[in-house]
This record gives structure tokens, sequence and C-alpha cells, in this order.
């Protein structure tokens, strides 16, 4: 094979790629305007969104996992809840809210064509922004 039809394939090949990593990046912005376009998951503090897709699976972020309690993350969106026992009405009403939001998220990215499951992963950056809002704010 000559030197210009392995260049010729190798661009072939390169430009399907590049395609698909671009048509892939359109369709998570297309969900996550979607998501921004809903005013209960809009208006909630925290945007869940979604971070990649892989196949017919939309990963999302989430503030909750096994190692990350809901109430560690609801203390950060809250910060006036601190102060409440953990038993508190509103620790259980803020719960459920994000609870709510959160499924309304996967509810809507499910309704998506192509998408057929959702898979939630902790949102790491966020708790690091977090951390480092709180240490600037106590310093000032």
């Amino acid at each position: 094979m000559s030197d210009r039809k392995q260049f010729i394939i190798v661009m072939v090949v390169a430009a399907i790629f590049v395609g698909w990593l671009g048509w892939r990046g359109f369709e998570v912005i297309s969900l996550n305007q979607e998501l921004r376009a809903d005013d209960m998951v809009a208006n909630y503090p925290y945007q869940h969104r979604v971070l990649r897709v892989e196949g017919s699976t939309a990963i999302m972020s989430s503030l909750r996992s096994h190692q990350t309690s809901t109430h560690d993350a609801l203390s950060i969106i809250f910060p006036s809840m601190r102060s409440l026992g953990d038993n508190h009405r509103d620790w259980q009403r803020a719960e459920r809210e994000l609870a709510q939001v959160q499924a309304r998220a996967g509810d809507i990215v499910l309704s998506a064509p192509g998408v057929d499951r959702v898979r939630w992963e902790l949102d790491e950056n966020w708790y690091h922004l977090a951390r480092m809002q709180a240490q600037q704010s106590s310093r000032r």
C-alpha cells in the first residue's frame, strides 16, 4: 500500500473518531440544556448535570454516594441548617426535596432518545469547590 493510501485511510479513521467525539459532546450539551429548561431542576441550589454518555447510559452528577451522606451535602447547600438536630423536620424535608429533584433530573435524561439508563456519580469537583469557597470565606 502506498504512503498516500495509508495517509488517506488514517485521515478517514481520524475524521470518523473526531466526528464521534463531537456527537457525544453535543449529546451531553443537549441533555444538560434539557435539565436547565426544567424549572424544578434548574431552580434547585445544586445543578444536576450529565457528565458523559457511555453507550446508552448517561452518567450524571450526584451529591450522594455510599461514602458521602446526604446530610453532608445538604449542610453545604443550606448552611443555616447546620445548627439543627439530625432528626429535625427541615432535614427530612430537604432530603425529600433533593431526592425528588434528582429523580426528576434522571427522568428528564431517560426520556431522551438513545438513553436507557442513568448511572449516578459523586460530584467530587463540587465538593472540592465548596471546600475552597468555605476556606475563602473563613479567611475574610
